[in-house]
């Protein structure tokens, strides 16, 4: 779970549009996965590529910290 505040610095989750709550699950995923219907692309990452330099600097907001926070309950983060 992950409080979005609109003013900087008071977590690590800044949404400046409003305040909210946030929810994230840590899913396993077997079999093909691609994107369908109104999707129009579907990008998978393994933790270690999620975890990189290049793929958490696309994650503004606190985003990146969430999903180290997620892969670190699941055991994937050192």
């Amino acid at each position: 779970m992950a409080e979005y505040f609109p003013t900087q610095g008071v977590t690590p989750y800044h949404d400046p549009r409003q305040h909210a709550v946030s929810l994230a699950y840590v899913v396993p995923v077997t079999g093909d996965c691609r994107p369908r219907q109104d999707a129009l692309d579907l990008v998978w990452f393994s933790p270690q590529e999620a975890l990189s330099p290049a793929v958490q600097s696309e994650m503004p907001g606190g985003h990146g910290v969430l999903l180290k926070q997620a892969l670190a309950h699941v055991g994937c983060v050192s």
